[in-house]
């Protein structure tokens, strides 16, 4: 991969000329995303992950860090032994120069699990690195093998039902037998163009059913307004 999205937020950091990200679905169009949104403070971000942040404990783990606006939060405002990581290489440098003390180039699977966490993060609809429904069970066994005994995962999505239309009985059509979750998603960046890659938006029922197929405890924390949610797997 180019890595535009982590070039995107190397090029913030660093005033290089940054423009907005062009991101586009399979089911939706073209949009603009401004990379300074990837900078924002704790204020300026979604009740969801304000949430999530509020509940982080203790030694924490911050799974596609990005910008790492997170965890410059639970570093620099709550004190947490923090360490993010993230498959953009980009996106680490650019971590780094704002300040986080702990932040790799890794991607979770392949993640030593001699270290454990009090607390796993994946926010910005963290479901999205799964990218398949059928990659649930080796994601979520993964991440398992990494939390403390009383640890917590933390994780957002969206149930994107609504995205659908309605068909003549009222229920929703959806135009194959794929769960409707599963997105190719592309990403253009100062006319380059990211090969499209798997992208899963989860609804809350079928993350719940994954979680208790592979050993987890799974709890709706709370809802957002736009048929998102954020919940807590535990052992």
């Amino acid at each position: 991969m180019k890595d535009l999205f982590g070039k995107a937020i190397l090029d913030y950091q660093t005033n290089n000329s940054p423009e907005d990200l062009i991101t586009e679905t399979s089911i939706s169009d073209a949009d603009e995303m401004s990379v300074a949104y990837l900078f924002r403070s704790f204020d300026d971000m979604p009740n969801l992950e304000q949430k999530a942040l509020q509940l982080a404990k203790g030694k924490t783990l911050d799974v596609g860090c990005g910008a790492g606006s997170h965890s410059l939060y639970l570093q620099n405002e709550r004190d947490l032994d923090i360490t993010s990581i993230d498959i953009s290489k980009k996106a680490i440098e650019a971590s780094k120069l704002r300040g986080l003390s702990s932040a790799k180039v890794v991607n979770i699977l392949d993640l030593d699990e001699i270290e454990k966490f009090d607390t796993i993060l994946l926010l910005m609809n963290g479901t999205g690195i799964f990218g398949k429904l059928s990659n649930l069970p080796k994601y979520l066994q993964k991440l398992k093998t990494l939390l403390n005994e009383n640890g917590q995962i933390l994780i957002d999505s969206s149930d994107i039902i609504y995205m659908f239309d309605e068909d003549e009985d009222g229920g929703k059509w959806i135009p194959s037998n794929d769960y409707y979750g599963e997105l190719e998603f592309t990403i253009t960046y100062k006319n380059e163009k990211e090969e499209p890659f798997p992208w899963l938006y989860l609804d809350y029922n079928t993350l719940q059913n994954a979680a208790i197929d592979n050993g987890l405890n799974c709890e709706l924390i709370l809802e957002g307004e736009h048929y998102d949610y954020l919940a807590k797997l535990s052992i």
